[in-house]
């Protein structure tokens, strides 16, 4: 399940070593990254706007239409 993980994720960030600390943050922000992807397709599918869209990640219009790829990926 997607919480467990991110719970853990989140958990493991606080290692006390460094680099096990480094690679659960590492692992916690491309989850992250993965369910932004997610939910901006999903938002897409139920009529969202990439201004609305925009709007709730903070950045441009543009950003967000480059980064999550517009009309090419949507098809």
């Amino acid at each position: 399940m997607e919480q467990d993980r991110v719970a853990q994720l989140a958990e493991s960030v606080n290692d006390e070593s460094p680099i096990n600390a480094l690679i659960a943050t590492v692992a916690l922000r491309e989850e992250v990254e993965r369910l932004l992807s997610l939910h901006v397709r999903r938002a897409r599918a139920q009529g969202a706007t990439w201004s609305e869209i925009a709007m709730v990640l903070g950045i441009s219009k543009q950003a967000v239409h480059k980064k999550y790829g517009g009309s090419r990926r949507e098809r």
